[in-house]
């Protein structure tokens, strides 16, 4: 079932990793907004709240020495108030490289994204990466 809430907000997403504009993707989230980031790294764990989120995002920028990229490859794809969509990452700092592909799962509520959840198809280089190895 496609939500045409889910789906507007879906694509409000899309369009703002692809601008690269963070104040529009932050406009995103609800302020309860319940973050799931992956792994085994300092950025790793649920984050609870807008600010969390705006202080994990900020973290990666500063870890990443602002090279942080991040591009949807695919459309979103919608079931009720849920929605997901295919990824490429990619940082450099202090020699390293991280380039991986990914999926963003994220439910809507409210015309807010109020939960994301991430995965990484390598964990591994991701943790290596954001520990500084």
């Amino acid at each position: 079932m496609v939500s045409t809430e889910t789906l507007t907000v879906a694509r409000r997403y899309v369009d703002a990793i692809a601008a690269k504009d963070f104040a529009a993707l932050d406009g995103l989230f609800a302020e309860d907004i319940v973050w799931h980031q992956p792994g085994n790294n300092q950025l790793s764990g649920t984050h609870r709240g807008a600010a969390a989120v705006k202080d994990v995002m900020g973290r990666t920028m500063a870890l990443s020495e602002g090279t942080f990229e991040l591009s949807a490859t695919g459309a979103p794809m919608v079931n009720g108030t849920v929605f997901a969509v295919s990824v490429h990452f990619s940082a450099k700092r202090q020699g390293a490289v991280l380039s991986s592909d990914g999926v963003d799962v994220l439910r809507v509520e409210g015309g807010r994204i109020a939960e994301v959840w991430l995965f990484s198809d390598v964990q591994e280089d991701e943790d290596a990466f954001w520990n500084g190895n």
